[in-house]
């Protein structure tokens, strides 16, 4: 301790490295962690008895193309009458089919460039969403194009403030659309805000706005949970027969449920998380290197303290264990401090998520304190090795001639 008080500045610093290689760790470990819970959570609350039908083929473990961007055009509306008839899908109780386009919104004043959806009639049963005010559009107004539209509450409000909102005219693009509905406050999650959304008839966004015969994607709510696998298999077997794919052909679309959905999120956000911690575990190196750094310094100043030790008996491994133990309290001084800074950071952003409603897990576990301690032990002892060695090593002859 003296040697380290002798140069405290130094100590400092190597210190300070470790403490925010353990911190780092900590706070990925735990933060990551917390966003995959939360991500998961919103999926599983979508419902377990959901299958979404995307357009491209894919492995059973991947995403399929369209969800990276790539626009595939394989899914038509024929597709989704197919998958209607009961005959076809018996256990299929909703079936809607999506599209998404961006385009401006305009009403007095408000004037923004905002996404919208083209849905079918059935969405809400999909999807169990209510209305609050209104209602939602019929089939008989997708099929005759009609320009209704429904808001989310959220962006209901930014319109029209506190106007009724019920009837009034508001233009997306260069066409008017009547709104009939308000939806319930329903929130957001990592992929949508809800409360956002704005929603048109599935034929009106296809052939007014957009100008295209495809589906991004359909969704299909099942009658229980435990025929969603036959589900799946009725759906594979009415498109490829529609689709003209050969028994030796792959699909060309994938068909997942929330279990799919979860164990591929789950494989994604995990190799997110161990990476991210990779990358934290950079800056261990770097304070290991700031250990190895101070002991080459304490060596070259105690090479006549190793020289008269020898000279009264002491052995290398003496000498080496003295230089290890040294390096070790450095990085075990540095791991203790790390960790309760690593746990004022993760209190941190739990605050943070609490601030803005967001549904936010502190995850502190054991296993956290352990993996602190196993690699400041390891840094002490893998970046102590080098100097430690050198150190055993110095002749005693040639110690008590130095200086």
């Amino acid at each position: 301790m003296q040697n380290f008080l002798a140069a405290k500045m130094r100590t400092f610093l190597t210190i300070i490295g470790v403490v925010i290689g353990i911190a780092a760790v900590m706070v990925v470990m735990s933060v990551g962690t917390s966003a995959q819970n939360m991500i998961l959570d919103q999926i599983r609350n979508v419902g377990s008895d959901l299958v979404a039908i995307l357009p491209g083929a894919a492995d059973d473990d991947g995403p399929p193309a369209s969800t990276y961007g790539i626009v595939v055009t394989t899914m038509k509306n024929g597709d989704l009458e197919a998958l209607r008839k009961k005959s076809n899908v018996p256990h299929a109780v909703a079936v809607s089919g999506y599209v998404s386009g961006n385009n401006v919104v305009q009403y007095k004043s408000y004037d923004k460039s905002l996404t919208f959806q083209g849905v079918s009639a059935d969405m809400l049963d999909v999807e169990g969403s209510n209305i609050a005010f209104g209602r939602f559009f019929t089939s008989a107004e997708d099929e005759s194009l009609a320009r209704v539209v429904v808001l989310g509450a959220k962006i209901a409000k930014d319109i029209f403030d506190n106007e009724d909102m019920l009837g009034k005219k508001i233009k997306i693009g260069s066409q008017s659309f009547r709104v009939v509905g308000i939806m319930e406050e329903r929130g957001a999650t990592f992929a949508a805000n809800y409360d956002e959304s704005i929603y048109i008839p599935l034929q009106t966004a296809q052939k007014n706005i957009l100008g295209i015969d495809y589906l991004n994607f359909i969704r299909m709510k099942v009658d229980d949970e435990k025929n969603v696998e036959q589900t799946k298999d009725d759906v594979r077997t009415v498109l490829r027969s529609r689709h003209d794919i050969a028994d030796d052909e792959g699909d060309d679309f994938s068909v997942r449920n929330i279990a799919s959905a979860l164990s591929m999120v789950n494989n994604v956000t995990n190799i997110m998380k161990y990476f991210l911690t990779a990358v934290a575990s950079i800056s261990l190196i770097v304070g290991g290197i700031g250990v190895m750094n101070i002991m080459f310094i304490a060596l070259s100043k105690r090479v006549r303290e190793i020289g008269l030790r020898k000279a009264v008996g002491a052995r290398r491994r003496d000498i080496m264990w003295q230089f290890l133990f040294e390096s070790m309290i450095i990085a075990l001084i540095g791991g203790f401090i790390g960790f309760f800074v690593g746990l004022f950071v993760i209190w941190l952003a739990w605050v943070a998520a609490m601030q803005y409603d967001i549904e936010w897990d502190m995850i502190i576990t054991m296993q956290m304190a352990y993996v602190s301690l196993i690699i400041t032990l390891v840094i002490g002892l893998l970046f102590g090795i080098y100097p430690a060695r050198k150190a055993s090593r110095i002749s005693p002859m040639e110690a008590l001639r130095y200086e």
